[in-house]
């Protein structure tokens, strides 16, 4: 095996390519591997003392101790039925939105190419309006809503953005454009539903983790198990894919099956996300950027994407549980305040540089 290092160190990172005997080969960021492994720790931490929190606070020696098997009856029922549910769908919701909040970006080229913004999120909520106000569904078949709107969504702006190929600056016009229809259309079903169907609709559209339990974190974890690693196996043709089309089929990646596999890896992962916790905005739009800027590396930066946005997520929901007394909000409050300042910064940001 040997290890080569570029002739000319970047400023802002320093990489390694690692090749072996066999002609398998890999690139080695330290910077990278690290700040997703502060991340990790990061997340991690504010797990175990989130989970601590509340109205039976625990220290979080207490909460490892319980999370080992040695707590009380109570903190047993308190830890493992309670909050460790919730804080396993925040993490989980968190890495699906920042995964494809990275994959997105990445294919569009554009830093605000989320599916927030490109209006999946808003599919996933037309979906579960239609199950709420029209049909009367409970909680399973509202989530089964969000996610047959959110895939049908992305179906939509694929089709429409497809003209031999799919290009960046087309998918992110047509994705604005159903954003705005089918804000539109949510506004309808709200003003057409009875009191009860509206307040209902609202909270779930506002993103929460209140109530989460393992029915919502193991369907969950499944599919995060199986796309999370799919889409970062992508990771090298995703950085080809960024130079373009044509430096990407000389490199042999074969483009469009490609982003046709991301892309539907990453609608799939908002969809579960948007039907477990409603559309929690800007995590997906923040997580790709803010993990960059961390790495100061160049590319997707899938893994630091996953492991920043189940750290924002889990911060958030800290926040929105103790930051404001003895009121709590819905995370979806946290982010949304949060991620609309960093968009107004990452928009003069952008204007500044000559990119908008």
């Amino acid at each position: 095996m040997t290890v080569t290092s570029p002739s000319r160190p970047s400023r802002t990172r320093a990489s390694r390519a690692i090749r072996t005997r066999g002609g398998f080969s890999f690139r080695f960021e330290p910077r990278a591997i690290l700040s997703t492994l502060l991340l990790i720790a990061a997340a991690l931490s504010m797990g175990v003392v989130l989970i601590g929190s509340g109205d039976f606070p625990m220290s979080p020696g207490d909460v490892v101790r319980t999370l080992l098997g040695n707590g009380t009856s109570s903190q047993e029922f308190i830890v493992t039925e309670l909050r460790v549910p919730r804080v396993v769908v925040a993490v989980l919701v968190g890495a699906a939105l920042g995964a494809s909040g990275a994959v997105f970006q990445s294919i569009s080229r554009n830093p605000l190419g989320s599916p927030d913004v490109i209006g999946f999120g808003q599919g996933a909520t037309a979906g579960a309006l239609v199950v709420i106000v029209l049909f009367k569904g409970n909680a399973f078949a509202v989530t089964g809503g969000a996610l047959v709107g959110c895939l049908l969504t992305g179906a939509a702006v694929y089709f429409l953005a497809w003209k031999r190929g799919v290009h960046g600056f087309r998918l992110v016009l047509v994705g604005i454009g159903a954003a705005a229809m089918l804000t539109a259309l949510n506004h309808y079903l709200i003003t057409k539903a009875s009191i009860v169907d509206a307040t209902r609709a609202t909270v779930w559209m506002t993103g929460s983790l209140d109530g989460r339990g393992w029915e919502q974190a193991w369907p969950l974890l499944g599919v995060c198990v199986v796309l999370i690693p799919l889409v970062l196996g992508h990771g090298r043709s995703l950085r080809m894919m960024e130079m373009g089309d044509d430096a990407a089929y000389a490199l042999g990646v074969s483009v469009e099956r490609a982003r046709l596999v991301l892309m539907l890896s990453a609608v799939l992962l908002i969809a579960v996300a948007t039907a477990a916790a409603g559309p929690i905005a800007f995590v997906a739009l923040s997580a790709p950027q803010l993990a960059r800027r961390l790495t100061r590396s160049p590319g997707a930066n899938l893994g630091a994407s996953v492991c920043m946005g189940a750290t924002l997520l889990v911060i958030a929901d800290w926040v929105a549980q103790q930051a404001f007394g003895d009121t709590q909000l819905p995370v979806g409050v946290v982010t949304g305040v949060l991620g609309g300042c960093y968009l107004l910064w990452l928009l003069v940001t952008e204007r500044k540089a000559g990119r908008i």
